[in-house]
């Protein structure tokens, strides 16, 4: 290591114990040089020797007492960091020493795990609660209030005595399936509530078609290969204000029920013939009016004959 500019015959004065420090980091990368002299009695001052030819070639003067005290260290392994056996407290100091690492990795783990944790919260846990907690709610305030404003409701404006019964069966059997905690039952009977009361509520006119173009009357085939027929006169209902109400029909062909405008009602093969005969006279019937349902009452009030089943396509 030759240093630039520095004038001969003038060697620069160095700490002792630092240079004490560099003769011994200078003999471990003359490895061989020390080995060779160092395992060869007598031979130190000739390393000592060879030692200060090496300073003086980079322009340092190192005294001779230097020298050999370098070489003693070397022997006596001073200035050399033996590290401390394995051990618990070896580990502190490690993890201490390595602590800006560790707390990086750890910082990455803990931040991981954190949003994990928020991730499960907000995509799992909490919507698991708050679903827990509306159907306690619900099966506890909700439908019980539902239930109870629609047996409330039929009672204000019901004037038979069999829409009032049905609508108490109804209430019992909603308030037992809130005490089991059946909440599908319990939305099931307040539905049934709730249909009984737009039932009772609900005034029409049950008017038999005579418009150009549509039916007034159709008859068909029941299934099963019978060679009977069934007649059906085609009706609709007509509120007071005019307007054509959507009725649930249940079709007695296929069982569905069905929310329709007009519907099939079976009469007697001879009133079927009779509302043919009114309307092949001039067009017109002059007798539509097929029955009557009235605020209040469950039932229609039909003043024609009727059989008791209805169809909803023809």
């Amino acid at each position: 290591m030759t240093q630039a500019g520095l004038a001969p015959g003038k060697p620069q004065a160095l700490d002792d114990l630092m240079m004490a420090m560099d003769v011994v980091d200078t003999l471990r990368h003359r490895e061989d040089l020390v080995q060779r002299e160092l395992n060869e009695e007598g031979r130190e001052s000739e390393l000592i020797a060879r030692l200060r030819q090496i300073y003086r070639d980079q322009g340092i003067e190192v005294p001779d007492q230097v020298l050999a005290d370098g070489v003693k260290a070397l022997q006596e392994s001073r200035f050399v960091y033996t590290p401390p056996p394995a051990g618990f407290r070896r580990t502190l100091f490690t993890w201490w020493v390595r602590r800006g690492v560790l707390g990086k990795r750890v910082g990455i783990v803990v931040g991981t795990l954190g949003l994990l944790l928020g991730g499960y919260y907000a995509l799992i846990s909490r919507p698991a609660k708050l679903a827990h907690e509306h159907a306690r709610i619900e099966i506890s305030e909700t439908l019980p209030k539902r239930l109870q404003q629609a047996h409330a409701d039929v009672l204000a404006v019901a004037v038979d005595e069999t829409a009032k019964q049905k609508a108490g069966e109804l209430l019992v059997d909603g308030e037992r399936a809130i005490r089991s905690g059946d909440r599908a039952a319990v939305v099931k009977l307040a539905d049934e509530l709730a249909s009984l009361r737009d039932e009772v509520t609900r005034e029409y006119i049950l008017t038999i078609l005579s418009r150009p173009g549509e039916s007034t009357g159709v008859w068909r085939k029941p299934p099963r290969g019978s060679q009977a027929r069934n007649y059906y006169l085609i009706v609709e209902a007509i509120a007071s204000d005019g307007q054509k109400l959507a009725l649930p029909i249940r079709n007695e062909e296929t069982g569905g029920v069905e929310t329709v405008f007009k519907f099939g009602v079976r009469v007697p093969e001879a009133t079927f013939e009779a509302v043919a005969r009114d309307k092949r006279d001039d067009g017109i019937l002059q007798k539509h009016r097929f029955g009557v349902k009235r605020r209040g009452a469950l039932a229609v009030e039909y003043q024609m004959p009727f059989e008791g089943g209805f169809i909803t396509k023809w």
